[in-house]
């Protein structure tokens, strides 16, 4: 069996302890009243029973604690799923949707977004559903416009008779 990793020097258990009483993080404080313990003397498992923890994660708090002190006992932010695009990729989407599709090359008169997703694809091999394409156009500053429908009968001459004039 290893030895146990040793706990810095600059901290001591009443140090720990007036930490654990000030903090706003419940974790936090039952990391820091467990590593306390050890440097009052207890073995690693009595800290571990006092953090409701197995050994390897009091291990782990020690590890956390000597790198970066009293904070690195705070849960961090999950990292969260990488995005689906890229930098150069959303330029080029931009880009894509200023000029506005070319019909003989796109096959298309107008930008749909199941359009600009298979264009992702074809260009650039990335799957993206059409909600998720609207949701990057909206993060780039685009909003969703449609064109107010109109029948194609419908005469402009026509309707100027019809108008309520005040």
């Amino acid at each position: 069996m290893g030895a146990a990793i040793g706990l810095r020097d600059d901290f001591d258990a009443a140090g720990l302890r007036r930490l654990a009483r000030t903090t706003k993080s419940a974790n936090q404080g039952r990391r820091l009243l467990a590593l306390a313990e050890i440097y009052d003397g207890a073995n690693r498992s009595d800290a571990a029973r006092i953090g409701g923890v197995t050994l390897q994660i009091v291990r782990d708090w020690v590890v956390r604690f000597n790198a970066r002190g009293p904070a690195g006992l705070l849960d961090g932010k999950a990292p969260g799923k990488p995005p689906l695009l890229n930098d150069t990729q959303r330029q080029a989407l931009a880009e894509v949707v200023e000029s506005g599709p070319i019909p003989a090359i796109h096959g298309v008169v107008r930008w749909r977004l199941i359009d600009l997703a298979r264009w992702l694809h074809d260009e650039f091999g990335v799957s993206l559903t059409e909600t998720t394409v609207g949701r990057e156009l909206k993060k780039l500053g685009y909003v969703k416009l449609t064109a107010r429908p109109r029948h194609h009968a419908q005469n402009e001459y026509a309707m100027e008779d019809f108008k309520k004039i005040p």
